[in-house]
């Protein structure tokens, strides 16, 4: 079975991983073109690029695909019988998703048709989800509408979106590599989705991450930890930046303005929210690296009565 490989984060790595290790055969891997990141503005490969290159994987990198008469005719001339998509980071045109004969199957990081979308791990824990999981899907036109092949879930309960990307990648791999062989003999399960039940999971922008502190410490606790590890959720303190890491919802009440500090210690930094308390336990400053309340203090001060935000 010739496969042809679509994904670009860490997260669609473990899959790609796991089809070469269990002797599948990649013809080609496409992932999104280098960026330059961080202030030095060094090029940067895809986490899928560098995993293929060592590996001995063909890769190609499109600036864009619908309507790319060189892309497709490449994809052609390979004919693959499966195309597996992980996060890639575009929609499929209708003219790649029939190339293949078994199809196009993505894996998508919820159970779907819950957080259809860009960014279904940081909303499901921000919008407290108490499940989450990865689907085993057949692409369509529509945005992750496709009908589902299986699906494997885990509780959310305390986790980062860090720690639950990382539980999804390999699971998602898992998945596949178990319904690989029926998806080859088409004896697999195919169950549409119910679009009424549909919710969905936007990109995540710059002024998703700002703390609104007229929220309860339970939502804000739950964006913090849904930002963790990117971008960060984030507040002001003194005119600086502040990035929030950790926190806790307390059940204390609170009469002070929303964002008062009104106690600092050790334990972290108490903060009214929604009426309530929000314990802040881990931050960031500027050019500085993150650190628990406690080790902050050593060598600064947070004044009780200040504002955050």
């Amino acid at each position: 079975m010739k496969i042809i490989y679509m994904g670009t984060p860490e997260f669609a790595v473990p899959p790609l991983r796991s089809l070469s290790e269990n002797g599948y055969q990649v013809k080609l891997v496409v992932t999104q073109p280098d960026k330059a990141r961080d202030r030095g503005k060094k090029i940067q490969f895809p986490p899928v690029k560098e995993y293929a290159l060592e590996h001995g994987l063909e890769v190609l990198q499109p600036e864009w695909i619908k309507g790319n008469k060189e892309f497709i005719a490449r994809i052609k001339e390979i004919d693959p019988d499966l195309i597996v998509v992980a996060a890639y980071g575009k929609l499929l045109p209708t003219e790649l998703l029939q190339i293949p004969r078994l199809g196009c199957i993505n894996i998508h990081a919820s159970l779907l048709p819950k957080f259809r979308g860009a960014a279904p791990i940081h909303r499901s824990i921000i919008e407290g989800a108490e499940r989450t999981g990865v689907t085993l899907m057949y692409m369509e036109e529509g945005l992750d509408t496709g009908d589902m092949i299986a699906a494997r879930s885990t509780e959310i309960g305390k986790k980062t979106t860090a720690q639950l990307h990382d539980e999804l990648a390999q699971m998602g791999a898992d998945l596949l590599i178990t319904n690989l062989p029926c998806i080859e003999q088409r004896v697999n399960g195919r169950t549409k989705q119910n679009d009424s039940e549909a919710t969905y999971a936007p990109m995540i922008f710059k002024q998703d991450c700002l703390v609104d502190f007229s929220k309860s410490p339970v939502e804000l606790e739950r964006l913090i930890r849904g930002l963790n590890s990117w971008p960060g959720a984030y507040t002001t303190y003194q005119g600086e930046s502040m990035k929030l890491w950790q926190a806790e919802a307390l059940e204390e009440s609170a009469a002070e303005s929303y964002g008062t500090v009104i106690g600092v210690s050790n334990e972290g930094i108490k903060v009214a929210a929604g009426g309530r308390v929000l314990l802040i336990l881990r931050i960031q400053m500027p050019g500085k690296k993150a650190m628990q309340v406690s080790e902050y203090l050593k060598g600064n001060k947070i004044a009780i009565g200040e504002r955050l935000g």
